[in-house]
């Protein structure tokens, strides 16, 4: 069965297209929460286009969204094109992982989805470097075991440089040394090992409090400047979202 699923996020919209299980093409497209159905309409139509999709072979179209305001709108946009209704999905959706929060966003449920779905009879952790850094935890049985927001890196990023009368903007990339001797290289290293730091605290932090060695992934856009960099991470994978929201929605 084909579906084609997208992630509403807060700075990006995802699609993937699923054949069963597998996602063969994945792109990506900046959010705009004052996009009208009309402009997705015509900007779907166009990447489907360029990916030789044909809407009348999708059999299913799942939503995940953490911009309330722009999901009608994406919806009606499908609903038009697809001539048929999409399927929502939330943390209230059921599934094996029980969400214990009514605040989950959608995106951390599905992170734990998928990871509870690819990764079974363990502890995980996942790590979503978006528009804000979280670590969630999930137990071998689907429990939820917390969740730790923090300020995303690009965000972090955005705000140093805009606050600041003399910061650049900045390649996010493993610079050459830890200390730097000039304004880019010493950005650099505060951006990419000050939050190594953060990410392996978390990581170290979690296991001791589960009191388990827990299976990492890490997902979101700027996951593959960190994997490199240390061994606590165990996979990387940018559509491990996508596929939980799928798992979510494939019912």
């Amino acid at each position: 069965m084909n579906s084609i699923v997208i992630n509403v996020g807060n700075s990006n919209i995802r699609f993937g297209l699923f054949d069963d299980d597998n996602c063969d093409i994945s792109w990506v497209i900046n959010t705009k929460p004052y996009r009208t159905a009309d402009e997705l309409y015509v900007q779907i139509l166009m990447l489907y286009q360029t990916y030789k999709i044909d809407p009348q072979n999708i059999e299913k179209i799942i939503i995940g969204s953490v911009v309330p305001q722009l999901t009608k709108v994406i919806s009606s946009a499908i609903r038009k094109i697809h001539g048929k209704e999409p399927v929502v999905v939330d943390r209230n959706t059921f599934s094996a992982v029980q969400a214990k929060s009514k605040q989950m966003g959608t995106d951390i449920y599905a992170n734990l989805v998928a990871a509870h779905n690819l990764y079974p009879d363990r502890k995980k952790i996942v790590l979503d470097f978006g528009t804000a850094l979280t670590a969630s935890c999930v137990a071998e049985d689907g429990e939820t075991l917390g969740v730790i927001i923090a300020p995303g890196i690009i965000t972090s990023l955005n705000s140093l440089i805009s606050q600041t009368a003399q910061l650049p903007e900045i390649e996010l990339v493993k610079p050459k040394s830890v200390l730097g001797l000039d304004t880019i290289t010493c950005m650099q290293s505060g951006m990419v090992y000050g939050f190594l730091g953060m990410v392996e605290g978390f990581i170290d932090r979690i296991n001791n409090e589960v009191d388990d060695e827990c299976f990492v992934i890490a997902t979101g856009g700027v996951s593959h400047v960190y994997k490199p960099l240390t061994n606590k991470i165990h996979i990387t994978d940018r559509l491990h979202t996508l596929k939980g929201l799928y798992f979510l929605g494939r019912a």
